[in-house]
This record gives C-alpha cells, sequence and structure tokens, in this order.
C-alpha cells in the first residue's frame, strides 16, 4: 500500500484536499470517487517526509469537541437511515479536525470492506477509548447504533463538562500558587540583598536574627541557583516518572483522598463519571463484568479503579454488585443502595443514571467549596512569606531610625 496525496471535488462543488492509501493511482481514484469525491490530481506522497501537514499531525489527538460533534451527527445519519460508510464519508468530508479526517477515512476502508465497525474503531485506540468501543459494537450486535451514538454523546458531554469543572476550580489556585513563587524568588534575589548591604552599612550592631536568616537565604539563592535548578529540573523528572507507573498514580491518588477538600470533589466526581458510563454500558447491553472493568479503567483514579476491579471478581464468584459496592471504603453508601433497587426491578441503568445527574449537581457546589477553602489558605500563605521578609527589612531600618 502507497500514500497518495489529492485534490478533489467533493457533491457540492467544494475543494478538498487530504492523503489516502491505495495499490496504485487508479485505486487510489476509485476510492475517492466511493467517497463521493470527484478527483482533481492524484499524486505519490513523498517517502521523504515531504508531507509537511502529516507530520504536523504526527501525535496529534482528535479533541473531545469534534469527537462529540462526528458522534451526535454520524447518529442522525444512522437514524434517518443512511448506510454507514455513507454516514463515515460524509463525515469525513465534514469535519475540521486532520487527524479525524485521516483516521475516518481508515476506518470507512475497513467498513467497506466487511471490517465490523467497532473493531475498524479499535484500530485507532488514542481516538477512540474502550467504553466507545465496547458500546458500539453492543450497538451493532443489537442493531440500535443510532441509539447507542446518541448515549455517548451525551456521555462523553457529560463527562467534559465534569474534568471542566475541576479545571476551573484549580485554575486560580494554582495561578496564585505561581504568583506566590515569582513573587518570593523577586524579593529574595533582588530586594533583599539590596536592603541588606545598605542596613550592613549603616548598622553597627547586630541583625536581629530574622534578617540574618532571610540575607542568608538570599545570598544561597544567587550563589548557587545551579543547585536550585538541579534539584528542580532532576525532581520535576523524576517525578513525571514516576507519577507515569502504576505504584505512582495510587500513591498520588491516595494523598488526594486522604485532604479532606479534595477527596469530597474526587468522590462526587467519580461517583458521577461511574454512574454514567456504567448506565451507558449496560443500556447498549454490555455484560456485568464487563461493564465494571470497563468502568473502573475509565475511573481515572487508581484507588477507584483498584476497589471495582475487585468488585468485578466479586460478582465473578456470584455476588450482586451492589454487596462489593456497600464494603467500598470510596463510593458512598447512596450508590450501593441505588444499585441495590436498579438489580431488584430490573431498572439499574435508569437509577444509575439518576445518581449521575444528582452528584453532577453536586460537584458544582464541591467545586465552588473548594475554591472558597483554597483561596484564603493561599492569600494567608503568599501574605505570610511576603510578611516575613518585611519584618526582616524593616526590624532594623526601625532600630536604625530610633537610633538616629
Amino acid at each position: 500500500m502507497a500514500t497518495f496525496r489529492y485534490k478533489a471535488l467533493d457533491s457540492s462543488g467544494k475543494h478538498k484536499s487530504g492523503n489516502i492509501e491505495a495499490a496504485n493511482e487508479a485505486a487510489a481514484r476509485t476510492a475517492l470517487s466511493r467517497l463521493t469525491l470527484k478527483p482533481i490530481s492524484v499524486t505519490k506522497a513523498s517517502k521523504g517526509g515531504g508531507d509537511i501537514m502529516a507530520i504536523l499531525n504526527k501525535g496529534a489527538k482528535v479533541k473531545n469537541k469534534d469527537l462529540v460533534v462526528f458522534t451526535r451527527q454520524l447518529a442522525t445519519m444512522i437514524n434517518a437511515g443512511v448506510p454507514l460508510v455513507r454516514s463515515l464519508a460524509t463525515m469525513q468530508n465534514q469535519t475540521e479536525s486532520e487527524v479525524l479526517k485521516k483516521q475516518l477515512a481508515d476506518i470507512s476502508k475497513d467498513v467497506e470492506s466487511g471490517t465490523a465497525f467497532a473493531d475498524a474503531l479499535e484500530k485507532h485506540k488514542a481516538t477512540f477509548s474502550p467504553i466507545y468501543i465496547n458500546m458500539i459494537r453492543a450497538g451493532e450486535a443489537g442493531g440500535i447504533l443510532d441509539e447507542i451514538l446518541k448515549k455517548l454523546a451525551v456521555q462523553q458531554e457529560k463527562d467534559a463538562a465534569i474534568r471542566g469543572k475541576f479545571k476551573s476550580a484549580m485554575t486560580y489556585p494554582m495561578v496564585l500558587i505561581g504568583i506566590t513563587v515569582v513573587v518570593f524568588i523577586s524579593l529574595m534575589t533582588f530586594v533583599v540583598p539590596r536592603i541588606g548591604t545598605i542596613i550592613g552599612d549603616l548598622s553597627d550592631g547586630e541583625l536581629p536574627a530574622t534578617t540574618k536568616y532571610m540575607l542568608a537565604i538570599s545570598d544561597f539563592m544567587i550563589n548557587f541557583w545551579y543547585i536550585h535548578v538541579g534539584v528542580l529540573i532532576i525532581g520535576g523528572v523524576f517525578l513525571v516518572k514516576f507519577l507515569r507507573t502504576p505504584k505512582g498514580r495510587e500513591t498520588r491518588d491516595k494523598l488526594l483522598l486522604r485532604i479532606p477538600a479534595f477527596k469530597v470533589l474526587i468522590v462526587k466526581m467519580s461517583v458521577a463519571r461511574f454512574s454514567r458510563i456504567f448506565a451507558s454500558l449496560m443500556s447498549a447491553g454490555v455484560s456485568v463484568i464487563d461493564s465494571i472493568e470497563i468502568t473502573a479503567k475509565a475511573s481515572g483514579n487508581a484507588v477507584i479503579q483498584k476497589e471495582l476491579m475487585e468488585a468485578a471478581k466479586s460478582v465473578a464468584n456470584g455476588e450482586q454488585f451492589s454487596e462489593p459496592l456497600s464494603r467500598s471504603k470510596v463510593f458512598p453508601p447512596i450508590v450501593s443502595q441505588m444499585m441495590a433497587i436498579g438489580e431488584e426491578t430490573g431498572q439499574t441503568d435508569v437509577v444509575l443514571l439518576n445518581v449521575a445527574d444528582f452528584y453532577e449537581e453536586e460537584v458544582d457546589a464541591a467545586v465552588e467549596g473548594l475554591s472558597s477553602i483554597l483561596e484564603p489558605i493561599l492569600i494567608v500563605v503568599m501574605g505570610g512569606m511576603v510578611g516575613m521578609i518585611a519584618i526582616s527589612v524593616i526590624g532594623p531600618i526601625s532600630s536604625l531610625s530610633s537610633d538616629l
């Protein structure tokens, strides 16, 4: 298979360009015609990496917004009776994401050659999560692909909204921490040394202990700056590598769950996400054990993932899912109680969707609560650091003025 660069017109007369893989130029033109494109030029792409856009797009990811739009529009077309291959070709022409466009071209060719839609998606795991793939597979098996696609779009939107709320809650504290660090370094490396020199020249007496400590810290920061930089770089690299390991992720998540303010927010976010994803998988016809394992991997928290994987083992041994959930140290009791009601009535997906809606509203309150707690704490810390520097400077100046 070779890669060909093409320029073509779509059904509305708009110019399109991109890459397509084919055995030869004739096969490439035939493939373009099947995608309802009229070829203008088809040339073999250079092996030397001449395609700049391909280089730029290498390693790029599909944005969640583009994936949601694709999912919703595909659901609409499938529901309207448009064949899957034609729907994929249309979506390929409409999407604004170059990465998704290339992936859809590959998926469309696979589906056209007889590959199941879910299997074609599985070749692009960086874009389509296990949740997405398994729900599509269940939708194909049950003949309800359009309904599954709609549920997927809703689940993605809700998931993105929860993550957005957490990021917004962390933005102000992180900015404040950054400002605090910059102010401290600036004062200690520029202001304190100059004032210290002036005070030392004017003062014949002994300097206060606070001033001595501040001058010593300032001197160390200026004269041995390479030690600080080295420690920060080495420590940062080590921390990043450690957090990428299973042990590192578990350690981080355990620490976060021990901080009361963070624990409340993380638990509510996790419950909302778990409830919606699990409900979507169950409604799609995915088995309970598979749903638990898929949801566990998508939880985003190593501690919760470990609990859910243990719960999956209990369910495999004959227990109802509500039983291991009732023994959970993370999930609130209401989750296991609602799960038990769902299991008794046979409406687990409906019950869990109500739980998801409730906890998604609770996330808003938790975000506001976390912000209201962190902001004054950080302001006090910032004020304390600046205050210590001010005291170390003002003390000797006040003594000098008294002497004079």
